[in-house]
């Protein structure tokens, strides 16, 4: 960090030194331009362009004659979000002040698999406690916690309190299904809850070139316990589609422990860390500059499969049940 701040610093005064050539001219901002921009620093830094045997080249033979000197704001964004889209990567969006773009066929056409309402109303009711964002009720002889986004901080009272509640308890279910991700450090600080030492769960590599293959080595991911207590019994992780970017790094922390198994559909997947970018028209957007693979080098980005894999029964929804939560109460207690 201190030799990043020493290269900032230096080119700072070479800047200021040599301004005239040191500055290149800001990019045009005509659509021809915006267009090109967007293109090549997506055909240089995107991570997944080889892994998804994606023709990049081809995109750009479709989509630049469609491209318009005269061509209005809403159409020019609505052209390259379609252009973006063929990245089919839930972590690629395009922003603007009127807009966002989004891909969701991560978890589009896939079984929801939870019903909220329901395990407000019927599993955590008005009593569960709300350790933080870690909501937890004892079901029986069992713990349930549900986490909706690891975007909500955990703080380390909230995981002592969780940890005093689980000690007695025969198993542990941690509900993390329509959790769309966020913090990466929040994922880490839930799983160090479950491990003794230091844990490898993945290697990752971040794209450092402008060729198609130019990445750097891989990096060993690993989480390391918390101070305090731990729970170490049996723990099932209950995940969807829905389940996506940070979830799936959580999943995939879990699934390598022995006294874990993953229960529901696979994640949606989004293995690859997002960087961001502005274009010459003040538009920003992002897209995935890294691969991460578990220990057995399959890609994250295509998600983390389930042990046991279920669906919820449609007739328990109608009932007010949970099937999946109900099957995993069942399957701990009888243990």
């Amino acid at each position: 960090m201190v030799k990043g701040h020493v290269r900032i610093l230096c080119l700072s005064l070479l800047v200021i030194s040599c301004e005239q050539w040191v500055i290149s001219p800001d990019p045009e901002n005509t659509p021809e331009q915006v267009f090109e921009y967007l293109w090549k620093d997506v055909n240089e830094r995107y991570a997944f362009i080889e892994e998804k045997n994606l023709d990049w080249d081809r995109v750009a033979r479709d989509y630049r004659p469609k491209i318009k000197q005269d061509m209005g704001q809403l159409e020019l964004f609505d052209l390259l979000a379609e252009m973006l889209f063929e990245l089919r990567d839930g972590h690629v969006n395009l922003t603007n002040s009127f807009n966002r773009s989004r891909n969701w066929e991560w978890f589009e056409g896939f079984p929801n698999n939870y019903n909220e309402n329901i395990i407000q109303e019927n599993y955590l009711r008005r009593d569960f406690w709300a350790s933080g964002p870690l909501l937890n009720q004892e079901l029986g002889e069992v713990l349930y916690v549900n986490y909706r986004s690891f975007s909500q901080t955990i703080a380390d009272g909230n995981l002592q309190a969780l940890m005093i509640r689980a000690q007695e308890k025969k198993g542990l279910i941690i509900d993390v299904r329509n959790n769309g991700g966020g913090s990466l450090r929040n994922a880490e600080k839930l799983a160090s809850c479950f491990v003794e030492e230091d844990t490898e769960y993945a290697s990752q590599r971040i794209k450092n070139g402008p060729g198609r293959n130019d990445f750097g080595p891989w990096e060993s991911m690993v989480y390391s316990p918390r101070e305090g207590l731990k729970y170490t019994g049996p723990i099932l992780v209950l995940i969807n589609r829905r389940s996506y970017s940070a979830t799936t790094f959580f999943a995939q922390m879990m699934r390598v422990l022995p006294n874990v198994i993953l229960v529901g559909d696979q994640t949606g997947g989004g293995g690859g860390t997002p960087a961001y970018g502005e274009l010459p028209n003040g538009w920003s957007y992002r897209f995935s500059v890294t691969q991460t693979i578990d220990k057995d080098g399959k890609q994250l980005e295509d998600g983390v499969e389930p042990g046991i894999k279920v669906d919820m029964a449609r007739q328990a929804e109608i009932n007010g049940r949970d099937s999946i939560i109900d099957g995993a109460v069942n399957y701990l207690e009888n243990l």
